[in-house]
């Protein structure tokens, strides 16, 4: 079965005084999302990404075996970041489910927003990994996705969120996924430096987040 092509992305290069500054690991994890965000993986070459972060291939093989293993290290440390951030956010928001979810929504969207290359390369590029490299990265997503459900759960057990049924019952693993689906994609549209910024963006998220639970006043 023949993978289908990526989709191309349009993404600003930074340029080289900025790379300069970073040590070469970061500046080869940066020029490695850029270059699969703009052209996908598979045809980027470990040369196509040395030569746009100014350093020589030999450099690479100091930090990663392979191209598979730099993929690899770059969705898993922008994932394993996020899990982190959320789970923080919720931590700091209080006992109230609906701060809860605010909190979650906020910094998840935020991320989406301002990380958008890194967010592109994550899921898209995900599916050129083999199985075993792809297990620690699934096991963040369902922690993230746990979250939500149990913030879901704390608010329908406390009578704060009347959740839609599906058929007779509520499925709250369901909801988180939709509404998570939703948070993601806005990675895929949203554009800085328009009318509504970030930080708008992750409010009306939230808003919406909280009606799409039946969230009470």
């Amino acid at each position: 079965m023949t993978k289908r092509k990526p989709a191309r992305m349009d993404v600003v290069t930074p340029v080289v005084a900025e790379r300069e500054l970073r040590p070469p690991i970061e500046a080869i994890r940066a020029a490695a999302f850029q270059q699969f965000a703009e052209r996908g993986y598979p045809v980027v070459t470990v040369r196509d990404i040395m030569k746009a972060c100014g350093l020589t291939q030999g450099a690479l093989y100091n930090h990663f075996k392979s191209k598979d293993e730099l993929l690899h290290d770059i969705i898993a440390s922008t994932q394993g970041e996020l899990e982190r951030v959320t789970q923080q956010a919720v931590a700091g928001a209080g006992d109230d489910p609906r701060a809860k979810l605010a909190a979650f929504v906020r910094v998840y969207v935020i991320r989406h927003c301002g990380l958008r290359v890194e967010a592109l390369v994550a899921n898209r590029e995900i599916s050129w990994l083999d199985p075993g490299r792809v297990a620690d990265i699934r096991r963040s997503r369902r922690a993230i996705r746990d979250v939500v459900v149990g913030i879901l759960a704390q608010g329908v057990d406390s009578g704060l969120f009347d959740p839609p049924l599906i058929g007779d019952r509520v499925d709250l693993k369901a909801i988180a996924m939709a509404l998570l689906d939703q948070w993601t994609h806005v990675s895929m549209w949203y554009g800085p430096g328009g009318k509504i910024t970030e930080e708008e963006m992750a409010r009306l998220y939230a808003d919406m987040a909280l009606r799409a639970v039946g969230a009470r006043a």
